[in-house]
């Protein structure tokens, strides 16, 4: 009921201000819709309107500018790919101006980015104890870090063919039990593509071919399309 409330009222909220409202109160309502994005878990969308007002937010009526960074980054790093989460984060003069005030999160950010896989997981659970805290954020915190956990293990993968479970236990700072514990509820949920050798301690990666899936879709629309020609030749005769 509050949920459907709160889309009303948005929705009521952005058909005055498309009617006539002022530049202030356009943005402020993007803060407010982000803010409810983020409250629904739809930290995509969130990022999306949190970046479009970094050098305009005026809606300290919710949070601080500074736990408005902090939103700003931590959706954005699940969301964005790389290129993007350098120019609007990482070289953002508005991020860039408050990042160090925050604990942990310009080590957080920085190491994603540049693949410091072990300082990101150490960041990570600072991250998440600050999550915790917030009335808001708090219900999300082990969805938010399995996904950028995810995200992690993806991006190590994407540069190999193959890598040693060791090696990669290693730069993650965690056990090889543990990583082998973890790729393997992940492969098997479908949410990393790869494989594990158990007998050779390798991790070998096996992406999805986009031509090859493209081709196979081809196939199958045309074998579609002959069936129901067949069929259309049965009637017609």
């Amino acid at each position: 009921v509050r949920v459907d409330l709160i889309t009303r009222n948005i929705e009521k909220a952005k058909s005055m201000i498309e009617e006539g409202g002022d530049w202030d109160r356009r943005n402020r309502l993007k803060v407010y819709q982000a803010y409810y994005l983020l409250c629904i878990r739809d930290f995509s969308q969130a990022a999306t309107l949190f970046l479009e007002t970094l050098s305009t937010f005026t809606s300290t009526e919710l949070f601080s500018y500074q736990t408005f960074i902090f939103y700003t980054v931590i959706t954005s790093i699940l969301s964005l790919n790389r290129v993007a989460l350098k120019e609007k984060c990482i070289d953002s003069p508005e991020i860039k101006t408050l990042i160090n005030d925050i604990p942990y999160l310009n080590d957080y950010l920085r190491s994603f980015y540049n693949s410091d896989y072990s300082l990101f997981f150490r960041s990570l659970a600072e991250i998440s104890d600050q999550m915790k805290k917030d009335r808001f954020l708090s219900p999300h915190v082990r969805y938010y870090c399995r996904e950028m956990r995810i995200r992690a293990y993806a991006q190590l993968l994407e540069s190999y063919r193959s890598v040693q479970l060791q090696s990669m236990a290693k730069l993650f700072g965690v056990t090889v039990q543990f990583l082998d514990k973890e790729l393997s509820r992940f492969i098997s949920l479908g949410r990393l593509h790869c494989k594990i050798d158990k007998v050779g301690g390798v991790v070998e990666t096996n992406r999805p071919d986009s031509k090859n899936a493209q081709y196979l879709h081809i196939i199958k629309q045309g074998d579609l399309l002959l069936n129901r020609i067949q069929k259309l030749s049965r009637i017609s005769y």
